[in-house]
């Protein structure tokens, strides 16, 4: 984590972060600042916080100080300079008989630089200018020529929304527009209708770009061949907004009708021909109001389940309570019945556990076992003049079988004979 403050020059809507140094800057407050192009007054608009280092950009700036009064004053008089440089680049613009129009002046906190920023249709000479400007102002001089859209952000104004610049206000960088998001859109693609106060496309087209994309994907095609609940039909108008649809009806082709996304039962999606596609028999439904016999859902809610409550405020409220109780216990199976509930007629009554006889044992095996003799392992046969492993009485043809069966059978495969099993 690294400790920052936020800052912004000049009021732009892009915020940099200072290392503060160990000082405490309360939001609002004016700063001096080390930049590249050396020391400049800004104003703080987050104080001390500490942020993750992947969202600081090294080698990160440091706070120089405080503004004084001093650095105040010093800030308002490189304003009224920067005034004065406007109307005499004007002036010297004019005599040079240069093609190109002067957007602002920036001077350094230092005074030691001075930067004018133009826009031009082409490329520009401008080195005699440069010269008589650095022999006015006896400071380093520089000249950059920017874009329309840069233009718009500097000046700032408002735009046919009613409200200020978004590039000017709070947008940090110029986002990608293109024409594809208007048609997207639905918008009218006359530029003037599109275009904002700089000439390009509005950045606004691009705020809602997504939720366009998510409803299109919803949407059917134009031209499609749909059933409605009216009968089959093609689509001739898309309302993406509002995700409804113009119908023109086979039986009506003179009166088309409007209706919703979810009344609609896509058998074509865009353009195409009729041939193969079979009509199903069930039409869509049209969903109608529970209490109000033809009318309809307003297409911007979904139709609902309704349900029924009973009238707890009548006399029928125990009974209800009653007939909800009897439906739970028949659920459960019977087991939350009352014990304060009499038993229906006919049912047999079950005796408690413990009133309940005790079961009788089952008796005991006449005689005793003989006590057990443990044995080492593989000794049992062994005691009696047999292997180890085999007990009296067996056979050797049952020895065989349990040996062969210990080893997987191998004795019998290779003779072609199945081991028979055991009695």
């Amino acid at each position: 984590m690294t400790e920052v403050i936020g800052v912004r020059f000049r009021g732009g809507p892009k915020e940099y972060y200072f290392d503060p140094r160990g000082l405490t800057v309360e939001p609002g407050q004016f700063v001096i600042v080390e930049t590249a192009q050396g020391q400049e007054y800004a104003r703080c608009v987050t104080g001390n916080r500490s942020v993750e280092d992947s969202a600081v950009v090294q080698p990160l700036r440091a706070l120089v100080r405080v503004a004084t009064e001093n650095d105040r004053r010093t800030w308002e008089l490189n304003r009224q300079r920067e005034k004065n440089a406007f109307g005499i680049c004007q002036k010297k613009i004019a005599n040079h008989g240069l093609d190109m129009k002067l957007v602002k002046v920036e001077s350094n906190f230092e005074g030691s630089k001075i930067v004018f920023y133009f826009t031009s249709e082409g490329r520009v000479d401008f080195r005699a200018l440069v010269r008589d400007l650095a022999s006015e102002f006896r400071a380093r001089i520089e000249l950059r020529q920017i874009g329309v859209r840069d233009e718009a952000k500097m000046l700032g104004g408002i735009g046919i929304c009613g409200r200020p610049f978004c590039c000017a206000e709070f947008l940090d960088d110029f986002i990608p527009v293109s024409i594809k998001m208007a048609k997207t859109q639905n918008l009218s693609l006359n530029p003037t209708k599109i275009s904002g106060t700089c000439g390009r496309l509005m950045c606004c087209l691009k705020y809602e770009q997504d939720a366009y994309e998510d409803a299109v994907r919803r949407c059917p095609k134009q031209d499609s061949f749909v059933l409605t609940p009216d009968g089959p039909g093609n689509i001739t108008n898309v309302d993406i907004l509002r995700e409804q649809s113009v119908v023109r009806l086979d039986d009506q082709p003179e009166s088309p009708k409007r209706y919703h996304n979810c009344e609609l039962n896509v058998l074509r999606n865009g353009k195409g021909s009729r041939e193969g596609i079979e009509i199903p028999r069930e039409r869509p439904m049209r969903y109608r109001t529970p209490d109000e016999e033809g009318g309809e859902f307003p297409f911007e809610a979904a139709p609902r389940r309704m349900l029924t409550l009973p009238d707890l405020t009548s006399e029928n409220a125990a009974s209800a309570a009653e007939e909800s109780g009897e439906k739970r216990r028949s659920r459960r199976g019977g087991r939350g019945r009352r014990k304060s509930e009499e038993k229906p007629t006919g049912e047999v009554a079950v005796m408690p556990k413990s009133e309940r006889p005790a079961k009788p044992r089952a008796e005991k095996m006449k005689g005793e076992r003989p006590p057990r003799t443990e044995r080492p392992k593989g000794e049992r046969g062994a005691a009696q003049g047999g292997a180890p492993g085999e007990t009296p009485g067996d056979t050797e043809k049952t020895v065989s079988r349990r040996r062969n069966h210990h080893r997987g059978g191998r004795n019998h495969r290779k003779s072609g004979e199945t081991p028979k099993s055991e009695g």
